[in-house]
């Protein structure tokens, strides 16, 4: 029987860094996908996955959420992530910081329709 995986002090203390101090555009997709209010579904924020934290993920439903600014434009390290996450066997959707701030009941549709296919 393999080991159960113990308690990482120094992952918990940055999970709950990067939850007390979330970006506006966290926050406000947070406020919308909170206690179930998006079908149902229960998310989490910041959870450590490997090496990285996913901003937003669905347990159930293996979805991850990820909100990204203008330093993230093509950036190959976001690739690596990406993979990185698929391979633990997460999808990954990805919005811009505009479109939540813009657009933010198109971007709680296209979360939805991920997480009922």
């Amino acid at each position: 029987m393999p080991a159960m995986r113990g308690p990482n002090p120094p992952r918990t203390r940055r999970a709950r860094e990067l939850r007390l101090n979330p970006t506006d555009v966290e926050r406000r997709l947070w406020h919308r996908l909170s206690a179930r209010q998006l079908g149902g579904h229960k998310f989490i924020r910041q959870m450590a996955i490997g090496p990285y934290f996913a901003d937003f993920a669905c347990r159930e439903r293996k979805l991850i959420v990820e909100l990204d600014g203008g330093q993230h434009a093509d950036s190959p390290t976001d690739e690596i992530r990406t993979a990185a996450l698929q391979a633990q066997g997460y999808r990954v959707i990805r919005f811009w910081n505009s479109e939540v701030n813009e657009y933010i009941d198109g971007v709680l549709e296209r979360i939805l329709q991920a997480l009922e296919q």
